[in-house]
């Protein structure tokens, strides 16, 4: 379902819903489920994809009941995806420009971030629904060969992209995933401005490509841009909202495309302090603003009511949230550029992870985990 479209928005469900779009139910302690009273009414149509239809709201919770999502007892695996701002062209193919994965184990009382590359090279799987034949490419083209529908090329589908997206993800890491949402970097910079800015550490020096110092972008040139830049000096900063999508978004800089991902770990970590240190779960009118912000530019998709997840993941304690950066480099034949491949230390993470052991697989590899 598509926000923009939902019948009136409920002050628990909203606040569940901007988790998820933040950092996959933003280590979801931010949820009130104290709030789960209500005598909302389903509505909304079901996500294209999702296993079963997903119901906005639910009936109250009986005295003597288990609440929702009590019978969720992990392992949760939730999949964030942020498309290129360029969907909103009329046409224009949606591009998976950040995916992020969120593993909970059984027993769900810690979990893991990790990113993987958006040009990692991977087989994606036949998907008759968009004519596509199959192939093994670079991961963000995924979502762009699913979202196309037959008969309409100048109308994809931003669901259906998930889908092939979704099971491309699942194939490489092993992973079932449980659930997960897109959110245009549109929506990520009103999310952040809703949220009043963020507070983070820049750990290194970053200058962006497509904003000058104002804000605006910059003029486009042969090979590039021209004019002024937005500069990120180290340190620690509060980032508004094109500030805090600007910076993430960079990834002609040192360390590259690994150091983008860093980011964007970085920044979902200081969204959830943010959340966590304001309160803002048991401040209804700020939630209200906070996911009215998110307009249209959020597609949540999953089988479980989201409310469930919610619940399920209520008592994730912050400290037990860990990042993951995993490691990569360049693959190809010569000069020829193909995409990029996980280290050998970097896909033996997904297997001990699947295997219950990523503690012990990180302790063994501090460098993996993101600390700033």
């Amino acid at each position: 379902m598509v926000l923009g479209s939902m019948a009136p928005r409920r002050r628990w469900l909203l606040l569940g819903l901007a988790a998820l779009a933040v950092v996959a139910l933003i280590a979801a302690g931010t949820v009130v489920i104290t709030r789960l009273t209500g005598n909302d009414k389903p509505g909304g149509p079901p996500v294209a994809g999702s296993p079963t239809p997903s119901p906005v709201g639910t009936p109250t919770p009986s005295p003597s009941g288990p609440p929702p999502g009590a019978d969720i007892t992990g392992p949760l695996n939730l999949l964030l995806v942020g498309v290129d701002t360029r969907v909103s062209v009329p046409g224009w193919e949606p591009h998976s420009d950040a995916v992020l994965v969120l593993h909970v184990p059984k027993g769900l009382d810690r979990a893991y971030l990790f990113s993987l590359p958006r040009d990692l090279v991977v087989d994606i799987p036949a998907f008759p629904k968009a004519g596509y034949k199959g192939g093994k490419t670079k991961l963000t083209h995924a979502m762009s060969f699913g979202s196309r529908v037959p008969g309409k090329p100048k109308q994809p589908s931003t669901p259906q992209g998930y889908e092939l997206l979704r099971s491309t993800v699942s194939g490489y890491t092993g992973l079932r995933i449980d659930a997960g949402a897109v959110l245009t970097f549109n929506g990520f910079d009103r999310l952040v401005n809703a949220l009043g800015g963020v507070d983070i550490y820049v750990d290194q020096r970053v200058e962006s490509l497509h904003r000058r110092p104002d804000g605006k972008y910059r003029e486009s040139a042969p090979g590039g841009y021209k004019g002024p830049q937005q500069v990120y000096e180290k340190g620690e900063k509060h980032l508004n909202g094109w500030q805090a999508l600007d910076y993430s978004r960079q990834r002609y800089i040192t360390g590259g495309d690994y150091a983008r991902q860093r980011h964007q770990q970085q920044l979902i970590r200081a969204m959830t302090r943010k959340i966590l240190d304001e309160g803002l779960a048991r401040q209804p009118e700020r939630v209200d603003q906070v996911v009215s912000a998110l307009g249209d530019t959020l597609v949540y998709v999953g089988g479980r009511r989201i409310v469930d997840i919610a619940y399920a993941l209520s008592g994730l304690p912050e400290n037990r949230f860990t990042l993951v950066g995993l490691p990569g480099s360049g693959v190809g034949k010569g000069s020829a550029y193909r995409g990029e491949q996980l280290t050998s230390e970097g896909r033996k993470f997904l297997t001990e992870l699947r295997a219950g052991r990523a503690d012990a697989y990180l302790a063994a590899h501090p460098k993996l985990v993101v600390k700033n």
